[in-house]
C-alpha cells in the first residue's frame, strides 16, 4: 500500500519516468553533449534552410519558388522541433516539441532527412542543395545515434575467444546436428 500512496503523491511523476525512458533518460545511450551536437546542428540546419528557401523565391521559376517555400516550412519544423523557444508566439509549441523530443532517433532521422532531401529533388541547384545540407546532416546524426554506443574491445576479444558451440549457446541458435542429438 505505500507504493500506491506514493504513486498518488506525484501524479506527473509516473508520465515523467515514461517521457524520460522514452528518450530523454539516461539509458538510451546518448551522451549529453551529443544530444546537444544534434540539436545545434538541426537549429543551425533550420537557418540556413530559412535563408536558402527566402533566397530561392526571389526568381520566376515556379519550381524555385516552390523549393523555396518548402525549405521555408523545413526551417519551422526544424525550430519547432528542436527549439520551441524559438516559437514562443505559437501557442502549440512546446507540445509539439515534446511530441517529437518522444520519437526514436531513427524516426527523427528519417523525416529529416527526407524534408531536407525533397526541396533538392524538386529543383537542383547551389542554393537548394547547400541550403538543406545542415538539416540533412542533422539528421544523419539522429540516425547515428540510433545505432547505439560502440562496443569496447574487452567484448569484441571475449567474443573472439570464444569456442563456436559457445557462440551457439550465446546466441541462443541451435544447428540441426545438435538438435539430433
Amino acid at each position: 500500500m505505500p507504493s500506491s500512496e506514493a504513486a498518488s503523491a506525484e501524479p506527473g511523476a509516473e508520465d515523467a519516468a515514461v517521457a524520460g525512458s522514452a528518450q530523454g533518460g539516461g539509458d538510451d545511450g546518448m551522451t549529453w553533449w551529443y544530444r546537444w551536437l544534434c540539436r545545434f546542428a538541426a537549429v543551425i540546419g533550420g537557418v540556413s534552410c530559412a535563408i536558402a528557401g527566402v533566397w530561392n523565391c526571389v526568381t520566376i521559376d515556379p519550381l524555385n519558388i516552390a523549393a523555396g517555400v518548402w525549405m521555408v516550412l523545413t526551417a519551422f519544423v526544424l525550430f519547432l522541433c528542436e527549439a520551441p523557444f524559438c516559437c514562443q508566439f505559437i501557442e502549440f509549441a512546446n507540445a509539439v516539441s515534446a511530441r517529437a523530443d518522444k520519437l526514436r532517433y531513427w524516426q527523427k532521422a528519417m523525416f529529416y532527412c527526407g524534408i531536407a532531401i525533397f526541396p533538392v529533388c524538386l529543383r537542383f541547384s547551389f542554393t537548394t542543395l547547400f541550403g538543406n545540407a545542415i538539416a540533412f546532416a542533422s539528421g544523419v546524426l539522429y540516425g547515428l545515434a540510433s545505432l547505439g554506443k560502440k562496443g569496447d574491445a574487452v567484448s569484441y576479444a571475449r567474443l573472439k575467444d570464444k569456442k563456436p558451440a559457445d557462440e551457439e549457446r550465446f546466441t541462443g541458435s541451435i544447428t540441426n546436428e545438435t538438435a539430433m542429438q
